[in-house]
């Protein structure tokens, strides 16, 4: 049976500045960058996880039809591409004010939710990111 998830793939425009992003800004490390036929197959993780990366894909063939690509890249930019991804902090106070430091567009400022302390943000091309400091689950 499956044992792990090792890559989620999320659509961006431009496989350069992502880099910059989730690299630069994000602190992700790259895992692999080579052509891979007619795709360059970039995938990039947290340092401390490298056993699950996220494929830095653009939308267009092989993964997707020529006709299906332009769709696709028009949803990306609206925010309804399917991108998210959810990632912890241990503060999440802290880790605001580093990104916004670096210069993210922060449209939200860290909020109490039942399960801890979490905010949100577009990446560059407009997929969901979501920062949380978990609380821990309350003793038994």
């Amino acid at each position: 049976m499956l044992t792990s998830l090792s890559i989620t793939s999320l659509y961006v425009l431009d496989q350069d500045q992502a880099l910059d992003f989730y690299v630069g800004t994000l602190g992700f490390e790259v895992q692999t960058d080579q052509q891979f036929g007619p795709m360059r197959f970039l995938t990039v993780a947290l340092p401390n996880a490298r056993g699950h990366a996220v494929l830095l894909e653009l939308p267009a063939p092989p993964s997707v039809s020529p006709e299906i690509a332009g769709q696709v890249r028009d949803l990306v930019t609206k925010g309804a591409g399917g991108g998210h991804l959810f990632f912890t902090t241990d503060d999440a106070h802290k880790t605001h004010a580093a990104l916004k430091e670096k210069g993210v567009e922060l449209p939200e400022e860290p909020v109490v939710q039942p399960y801890g302390i979490d905010f949100g943000f577009r990446d560059p091309f407009g997929n969901s990111v979501r920062i949380a400091q978990m609380t821990p689950p309350p003793s038994a």
